[in-house]
């Protein structure tokens, strides 16, 4: 037996007996908790934990046996980490590194891995929100106090989230406690799903993205890789607190009344004979170094950190970045599997919705989808786009007609150099001539410029019902017209998977581009107002 060993026995007898000893005034709570952690002292030093089996070599060895099943073992677990709240037990970047790991063997494929853990990520977030929604204020009001939440922590709980919930959402995600419970709380605070889905999308996007790729490059040590993932996640959470740490300080210390009592307390401290030396350091660097420095970088630090706090400028700009993170993954991947050379046509997938749109087709259907189908045809579409142009220099509204025109053209020119490159051939039987490269389809590209069209109407709609009816039935055009080239044999569905991938990135895209742009030159216009000079008082003779 070690010396720590032996420390830790000794420690450990030393707790309990403390513990028992003034259990009348710890109370119930504190001494279980006490003799908790004297359990564990005695476990690790009894070295009994050294026998149980290494947990990341447990999913190590289950994944190399799974092959292909691995999809199955890193979306469950990606799910119930949070959907279930088994992040709090196990954290499941481990889980999502092994499928990385597997990747880089050659078993599965990296992209299709990165997206299924985006995927469920998202459901387990979703699942755990909408339990905390169901079980709500009443069940933190019930059994909150058993963990000392009362009233008034809860309702400070709530103001907290409705002033910081997605930012807490997206940055929890890389902190193993808070990525756990934090959709539950969102949810319990009264968080909108609107409000909450857009950071949930993008956290959960780069955590999946960053564990998948680190397992997949360094798959030839895991337990290095392990250390590595563990290292970043600590110095994360650590930054994340300096951080915080740092903004509590700054809004304490911007009144002066505050600041002058920091200070007295910092020369109190340094007075006393052991802080003595440093204070004698630390006072100078202080006042002639950090003073003058912040002073002169504060305004350019302020600006810069509205500019990249994820979303400052609002839920428009969030959801933004979500769509167009969706829709260029969706694009890649897509493009990747019809480029593969194991497919020569139809990809697996492709093969499956064609089986189950030949059962569905018949003659009605068919004269149905010819008529919808032309919804989608460039000689219907940028006629509407015309229109609209007009109607928004009309109105003076630049930043929309930007993303209209701008996004329009460029889906055009998407389309058109992803056919060429990619050169695919059409399917077989088409029942509408069709005639140049399948990939991507054009009908379902050009198809989200009706969403573009309803998103850019709905902002000058006064009513919310109105605006939630507008952008759904566009968005169902939009999914129409693609299902209608599907069935009438025009294109596979990868291809109109392409096509709305595309649209809705280069349109999200440029609305990202419009909405920065458009608050920046509003901030630089709203310049102080300059102080009022007090006129001298008349002399009265």
């Amino acid at each position: 037996m070690s010396a720590a060993h032996i420390v830790g026995i000794v420690a450990a007898v030393a707790i309990a007996a403390l513990a028992i000893w003034k259990r009348k005034k710890l109370g119930f709570e504190k001494t279980a908790v006490l003799l908790l952690v004297a359990v564990g002292l005695v476990v690790w030093a009894s070295g009994l934990l050294s026998l149980l089996p290494n947990p990341e070599k447990v999913i190590e060895d289950i994944a190399k046996t799974l092959g292909p099943w691995t999809y199955a073992l890193v979306g469950v677990m990606a799910f119930l980490e949070t959907g279930a709240f088994v992040g709090l037990i196990a954290p499941g970047e481990f889980t999502v590194i092994i499928g990385g790991v597997v990747a880089g063997q050659g078993e599965i494929s990296i992209v299709a891995l990165i997206g299924l853990a985006w995927l469920c990520c998202v459901l387990g977030d979703t699942a755990s929100f909408f339990i905390g929604k169901r079980l709500g204020r009443a069940f933190l009001v019930k059994h909150g106090p058993k963990v000392r939440i009362d009233e008034d922590t809860l309702k400070r709980v709530e103001s907290y989230f409705d002033r910081h919930g997605g930012k807490t959402v997206l940055i929890g995600r890389f902190i193993g406690l808070v990525r756990a419970v934090a959709p539950f709380v969102a949810g319990s605070s009264g968080m909108r799903y609107r409000q909450f889905l857009p950071f949930s999308v993008l956290g959960t996007g780069l955590w999946a993205t960053t564990f998948s790729l680190l397992g997949f490059f360094f798959y030839r040590s895991f337990e290095k890789v392990a250390n590595v993932a563990g290292q970043v996640t600590l110095v994360f959470g650590t930054l994340v607190a300096i951080i915080v740490g740092g903004v509590w300080a700054y809004r304490r210390l911007r009144e002066e009344e505050q600041r002058r009592a920091f200070m007295a307390w910092l020369d109190k401290q340094g007075r006393k004979p052991l802080l003595r030396p440093v204070a004698a350091v630390v006072r100078p660097v202080w006042r002639r170094v950090i003073v003058p420095v912040s002073r002169v970088l504060a305004p350019q630090l302020r600006f810069l950190w509205k500019r990249i706090t994820p979303g400052g400028l609002g839920i428009e700009l969030t959801t933004a970045l979500a769509v167009s993170a969706v829709g260029s993954y969706t694009f890649a991947l897509t493009t990747v599997d019809v480029v593969d050379p194991g497919y020569k046509g139809a990809t697996r997938f492709d093969n499956r919705v064609i089986d189950m749109v030949d059962n569905l087709r018949n003659d009605v259907g068919v004269d149905v989808a010819k008529i919808v189908t032309q919804l989608g045809n460039p000689s219907v579409v940028f006629p509407l786009v015309a229109i609209g142009i007009v109607l928004l220099a009309w109105r003076r509204r630049p930043y929309e007609l930007f993303v209209l025109l701008t996004g329009t053209l460029l889906v055009y020119a998407g389309v058109h150099i992803t056919k060429a490159a990619v050169d695919r051939p059409r399917p077989a039987g088409s029942l509408v001539d069709a005639a140049g490269s399948s990939f991507p389809s054009g009908h379902a590209a050009y198809a989200t410029i009706y969403v573009a069209l309803g998103v850019i109407a709905a902002r000058v709609l006064p009513n919310l019902m109105s605006q939630a009816v507008l952008v759904v039935g566009t968005v169902v055009t939009a999914a129409v017209v693609g299902a209608s080239r599907v069935y009438l044999g025009a294109h596979y569905y990868s291809d109109v998977l392409a096509g709305w991938a595309l649209g809705a990135f280069v349109f999200a895209t440029c609305a990202i581009v419009a909405l920065v742009v458009s608050y920046v030159r509003q901030n630089g216009r709203e310049a102080p107002p300059a102080p009022q000079q007090r006129e001298p008082a008349a002399e009265h003779g």
